[in-house]
């Protein structure tokens, strides 16, 4: 059973794909260039894991992917059988009708929905005749485009080349023995030699454990970050979930900042922070991450714990949703496998449904829903409000009168509380402060009674 499928419509920016360099949008003469065609193909077959299976929705995400890497998706084909081929991943008949099809329509990268292996990868480019890549080499590609940090850079990379290493057999036509007349040396000269392929396996290796050491040294610059912020006791707050949900705007929305939040999978792939003020006397910090995806190369995720490792030091996660994408409910099933790969479950989490100026039908509602336009800024009030009170949990506002002779109290006070305001009086040091419970019962001969509080106000 199979579906042949034409994308109608305007072709996506110029650029390439399966490459880290990207190519301009313009040519010498100032023409513009037109972007790479690409055929795509996926597989359905019941021995597949039910997340590895190519369905109408993964196609559909394909091509946007695609799109954002440069290059246009002319059309897709799709095949149901029991098992993938062991050779090419799809079927011999499929893999004509594919050839056929690129041929026809000048499509010059085939790119698969599922995951090849590197021998599959290699029969099928052999079939086809042209560039073969698969998901995951689609997303690392995106990636190498769009990271601009040095971090960024450095995780990416990273990521490319344990995807790279187990691919290296056979992409090249000199992996001969090194001996004197190329493998074929007279007799009494042969040596034991050393393929092409071991050498390039050792220098990639080596490139491997430079960059693991480059990355922990990131991460102890961000150790050190945040054992400032805590020093300072700034609470941190995280965005989380699917790619094109609407983090990036929601952050404009809400901090004023300025960072590219366009309509296209995986904008984001730097962590950025800015400061929010939440209430009258509270700040935090509110970071940016990298959206998820569905089949999220497990490469990508190892490369990026020093970016999303910042979701383990947070007081709260914000999940954004993108209520107005009718499969909601299957990305927010992906982003929380993903935080439960991270070990980071357990955080206090606030749902923000976002888009919900373009959703028609009943809007969740709840403790842990909110819900927001990042575009219109409606609900971000109320988002602050759910925020703050999170934040705050099981603590107590109270008004406080420290004598000057017990003043070894105010530093106590300074750490176990969020002081709200102070002043210094005649009678003592006078304080409002916002204080856990587990932490009232050392400060209850300060409180101040009912009626000093409304002698205060007058």
């Amino acid at each position: 059973m199979k579906t042949l499928v034409f994308f109608p419509g305007e072709a996506g920016r110029a650029g390439t794909i399966g490459t880290k360099e990207t190519k301009t949008d313009t040519k010498s003469n100032g023409d513009v260039q037109a972007p790479q065609k690409v055929v795509l193909a996926g597989l359905s077959a019941p021995n597949l894991p039910l997340s590895q299976r190519s369905t109408d929705a993964s196609m559909e995400e394909l091509a946007a992917l695609v799109e954002t890497a440069g290059g246009y998706a002319v059309g897709q084909i799709s095949q149901q059988r029991e098992s993938p081929d062991a050779r090419t991943f799809l079927g011999a008949g499929k893999v004509a009708e594919l050839k056929a099809f690129a041929e026809a329509n000048g499509c010059t990268l085939a790119v698969v929905d599922n995951e090849l292996n590197p021998s599959q990868a290699r029969a099928l480019e052999e079939e086809l005749g042209m560039q073969v890549i698969d998901r995951t080499g689609l997303i690392l590609d995106i990636f190498a485009q769009r990271a601009q940090t040095r971090e960024g850079q450095l995780q990416v990379e990273l990521a490319q080349y344990k995807y790279l290493l187990p691919r290296l057999t056979g992409m090249w036509t000199h992996l001969v023995r090194q001996t004197a007349g190329g493998g074929k040396s007279p007799i009494g000269t042969r040596g034991p030699g050393e393929t092409q392929l071991e050498t390039d396996r050792r220098h990639i290796r080596r490139k491997i454990q430079k960059l693991e050491q480059d990355l922990a040294e990131v991460r102890k610059a961000r150790d050190t970050q945040r054992r400032l912020r805590q020093k300072n006791d700034v609470p941190v707050v995280c965005l989380i979930g699917y790619t094109n949900a609407g983090k990036s705007t929601l952050l404009n929305c809400m901090t004023g900042a300025d960072i590219s939040a366009k309509n296209r999978l995986f904008d984001t792939l730097d962590t950025t922070t800015r400061r929010l003020r939440i209430s009258a006397t509270k700040e935090v910090l509110l970071s940016d991450t990298v959206g998820f995806i569905r089949n999220l190369p497990t490469n990508l995720v190892e490369a990026f714990k020093a970016t999303l490792e910042e979701l383990r030091y947070a007081d709260v996660l914000l999940e954004v949703i993108d209520i107005s994408n009718p499969l909601w409910r299957e990305q927010e099933e992906v982003v929380e496998d993903l935080v439960r790969q991270l070990a980071v479950e357990n955080k206090p989490r606030l749902r923000v449904f976002n888009k919900c100026d373009r959703y028609l039908g009943r809007l969740p509602h709840g403790e842990e829903d909110v819900c927001v336009s990042a575009k219109t800024g409606e609900g971000t009030e109320l988002l602050r409000t759910r925020l703050a009170k999170i934040l705050d949990g099981d603590k107590r506002e109270v008004e406080l009168r420290i004598p000057y002779a017990q003043t070894r109290f105010l530093d106590p006070l300074r750490k176990d509380a969020e002081i709200r305001e102070i002043r210094y009086e005649t009678d003592g040091i006078r304080c409002r402060a916002a204080i856990p419970a587990d932490k009232l019962r050392s400060y209850l001969p300060f409180l101040l009674a009912e009626g000093e509080k409304e002698d205060r106000e007058k």
